[in-house]
């Protein structure tokens, strides 16, 4: 106990903090018990009350979800210091921001649906490839490989967990900003409409993902990109139309709603793990903005019954 923390190293204080805190906590069994029934039950309900809200006002669902997205990690790095993560948020938001200031403008300019898909494609790939670097950087340490390059365990683990979050946080991010440009931009063509039938009919040469022109025929090798044909039988840009179903999470036509086969879409099977990866952001989507607040209410239980 008279020992001062200065003169210990990093590993041997870590081990003084977790032998007080087993000492703390020794004989504490059943409260612990308690705790951990009162963590489930909460856990339960809130799971109920969110599918609920997502199935009855799933707008107003999507947007808090957002915005919890993008608050409470910010929180956390002022409180913690993180300013590596403090400014790549910020240069995300940013840019971010201009990006969906120019999807919301009326009219639209040509050029913007092709900007947004542009810039959130980017983010996707990017996040995905922190995702799967982040992710063999945490296999690399649990399998004992760093030892052949003299890499201690404890910074190639940190260095996978922080890539991994970087991939998934910045991956669910970019997708939700996505899927509300989308909404915006369909909508201000005309030829979409979130519910009811769309303002404007739609020509057999004009794309409804952005209302240009289409200039490559179906059967045309095109220089920058070709032309797609849903089964519906609507005619679209390649690129808009795989920014709309895979960036936006669209999978309907944007203009008749009918659904999109996403197999004959992607047929490389490259690109099928990409779209995988965005499943995979949508279920931890619930992780990074709703499993704070539950764990937070537990806490306000805990404290109110006298538990710790």
């Amino acid at each position: 106990e008279q020992i001062s923390h200065t003169k210990l190293s990093a590993e041997d204080a870590w081990n003084l903090q977790q032998e007080r805190m087993y000492k703390m906590h020794r004989g504490h069994e059943s409260m612990h018990m308690e705790m951990i029934l009162i963590f489930l039950c909460i856990l339960v309900i809130a799971q109920i009350v969110l599918v609920q809200w997502r199935q009855r006002h799933g707008r107003s669902y999507n947007l808090v979800t957002l915005l919890q997205m993008w608050i409470v990690p910010l929180y956390f790095t002022i409180k913690l210091y993180w300013w590596r993560f403090l400014s790549m948020w910020g240069m995300f938001s940013v840019i971010t921001s201009y990006i969906l200031f120019r999807a919301t403008r009326k009219p639209l300019s040509g050029r913007t649906p092709r900007l947004v898909y542009k810039w959130f494609l980017l983010i996707y790939k990017l996040s995905y490839a922190f995702g799967v670097v982040g992710y063999l950087a945490i296999m690399f340490t649990m399998c004992g490989f760093n030892l052949f390059f003299k890499i201690k365990a404890r910074d190639s683990m940190d260095f996978g967990i922080v890539s991994l979050f970087y991939g998934l946080y910045y991956g669910v991010m970019g997708r939700d900003f996505a899927e509300i440009c989308s909404d915006y931009m369909a909508s201000t063509i005309g030829f979409y409409s979130v519910s009811g039938l769309p303002t404007r009919s739609l020509s057999d040469n004009i794309c409804a993902v952005c209302g240009q022109k289409i200039i490559v025929e179906l059967d045309e090798e095109g220089l920058i990109e070709n032309t797609y044909q849903l089964s519906c039988n609507h005619v679209f840009h390649e690129f808009c139309i795989r920014g709309w179903c895979i960036v936006g999470k669209k999978q309907t036509c944007p203009y008749c709603k009918e659904k999109v086969d996403l197999k004959r879409m992607i047929s490389n099977p490259w690109e099928r793990t990409h779209f995988l990866y965005g499943q995979i952001l949508d279920w931890l989507r619930y992780l990074v903005a709703w499993q704070p607040v539950v764990i937070g209410i537990v806490q306000g239980i805990n404290y109110s019954l006298g538990l710790e």
